[in-house]
């Protein structure tokens, strides 16, 4: 929901820039007499400067839990849509209002990942993950059928929508459970013990979730002996933390640079832009009958390699960021780690290069860099980054740190039994 909310409020707001009553509020009037929006203007009203609330929420998660921090930043998200909505003529009021909404959508953005990342279980996280970035492309499409409504209700509605978008997250956090890495980290041994359970389906008493609290437990100790986690530390050294943070931040930066803005941020713009060139190579205001065939076969070309490279994103450079943002840190600097790729997502789109020459990139980045974490829990993620393999032979890995806690649980288990029965 949370990634619908940002897909679909980039879907709306690029349609009400094409809405007559919207230029009509918001707009300047020309030398013609006629009402437009400038390209300030424009970008003013479509940024979402979410950057901001990227990085904020690493300040939220901790101190108040991945379910609370989801609870926070919903509610800002839905303060910034009710201003935008009760916006008449103030392109200063609706500015503010996309701004507090922005710091939501940018807040959840990466605290969503994060909160996934930690709850599902490892057979299902990389599917959670990718759902995450198909609610995106869903928000992206989905727009209403108001654009002819003489008054501002072509705008009104489908922005106003976005109140019962943030209401059902809201109201829907209260039946998820917190995070159970997050529990364990702040000593609430007992209820990450029933979330642990609850999320596998199994008693609390079953041998699989002795299993999880003890790699969890093991794990989340032997990252809190550095102290309290530092921005800094997410560029350290120690594990490959800095490869794992700047690999985060590349994969953010390239999936924004590959081109799909061009869609995404612009797509009724676009569409207009594709329906014109299905009746273009032609001068303006040119009557459909004297459109030649060939005018025609270049529009098709036009909005088919448009949704090509849209299904392409969708599938590929589309969700696989985000899976790697929810895999790929351990607990101490997750929220800051992710807080960081997930800001680089935002600023992405502020710098247009040239879009094949990213998606090479990206290849050989992606390649050369990027580790296979499929199957791996997020404490065997920690343990493949310690190993030093190189991320082309990844995919070979096999963990060692079941074992290595198993080792070392079970004798202290015998020799407490052993003094037990003494006792007795």
């Amino acid at each position: 929901m949370a990634r619908f909310l940002f897909g679909y409020d980039i879907g709306v707001i690029s349609g009400c820039l094409i809405m007559p009553d919207f230029i009509n509020r918001f707009g300047e009037m020309g030398p013609d007499g006629q009402m437009f929006l400038s390209s300030s203007r424009q970008s003013i009203i479509t940024s979402l400067l979410s950057a901001g609330g990227a990085l904020a929420q690493a300040f939220t998660s901790d101190r108040f839990g991945r379910r609370g921090s989801i609870l926070i930043w919903s509610a800002i998200f839905t303060v910034g849509v009710a201003i935008q909505t009760g916006t008449t003529f103030s392109i200063v009021q609706i500015t503010i209002g996309r701004f507090i909404a922005g710091l939501g959508v940018g807040a959840l953005s990466a605290i969503v990942p994060l909160y996934n990342g930690e709850t599902a279980p490892k057979a299902l996280r990389g599917t959670l993950l990718v759902l995450y970035q198909l609610q995106i492309i869903i928000g992206y499409i989905l727009d209403l059928a108001t654009h002819s409504v003489p008054n501002s209700a072509s705008w009104r509605v489908p922005v106003g929508l976005q109140l019962v978008w943030g209401l059902i997250l809201l109201s829907g956090i209260f039946f998820l459970p917190e995070s159970p890495r997050h529990l364990l980290g702040t000593g609430r041994d007992a209820e990450a013990r029933k979330v642990v359970a609850e999320l596998n389906g199994v008693p609390e008493d079953d041998p699989l979730v002795d299993e999880i609290i003890e790699e969890l437990d093991f794990a989340i100790k032997a990252e809190n002996e550095g102290g309290k986690a530092t921005w800094m530390e997410c560029f350290s050294t120690r594990n490959s933390l800095w490869k794992r943070t700047v690999n985060g931040m590349m994969l953010q930066f390239i999936q924004q640079l590959n081109g799909q803005n061009f869609y995404c941020h612009s797509n009724k713009r676009t569409l207009q832009a594709g329906l014109v060139g299905h009746f273009t190579l032609a001068p303006a205001n040119t009557a459909k009958e004297l459109l030649t065939r060939r005018n025609k076969q270049g529009g098709d070309t036009l909005i088919a390699f448009a949704v090509l490279h849209v299904f392409s994103f969708s599938v590929f450079w589309g969700p696989t960021p985000w899976v790697y943002l929810g895999e790929s840190f351990p607990l101490r600097v997750r929220p800051k780690s992710i807080a960081l790729g997930s800001a680089t997502n935002c600023i992405g789109p502020l710098i247009l290069l040239i879009f094949f020459g990213m998606l090479l990139f990206g290849y050989v980045y992606v390649y050369l860099f990027i580790p296979e974490t499929k199957g791996l829990s997020l404490e065997e993620v920690d343990e493949l980054y310690r190993s030093g393999i190189k991320p082309w032979n990844s995919s070979d890995f096999k963990p060692h740190l079941t074992d290595e806690i198993h080792n070392k649980v079970r004798p202290e288990k015998e020799v407490s039994e052993n003094s037990e029965k003494q006792a007795e």
